[in-house]
């Protein structure tokens, strides 16, 4: 388990590799998705992040990340996420 200052960090650290600044980070009880990204750059994830291994958390990371580029999940979008992780 981490906290979610260090799931803050952790997605600050990707935002600063993927080039895009998030508005605000909130990390808060989700019942239906691991995380979402608003239209004005918030980015929520789920609490039950913490809990998951880090290579998980990075790919909810990265993907909610992206869409602060890229609101859908087009071919750059998909290219992107591939090339992110496999890093």
């Amino acid at each position: 388990m981490i906290s979610k200052e260090e799931l803050k960090r952790e997605v600050l650290r990707w935002a600063n590799k993927i080039g895009v600044e998030p508005k605000e980070v909130q990390i808060r009880k989700m019942t239906k998705k691991w995380a979402s990204c608003s239209s004005k750059g918030r980015l929520t994830f789920s609490t039950d992040l913490l809990f998951k291994p880090e290579e998980f958390r990075n790919e909810v990371i990265v993907h909610e990340l992206l869409h602060l580029k890229y609101p859908t999940h087009n071919k750059m979008f998909k290219v992107l996420l591939k090339v992110y992780l496999e890093k």
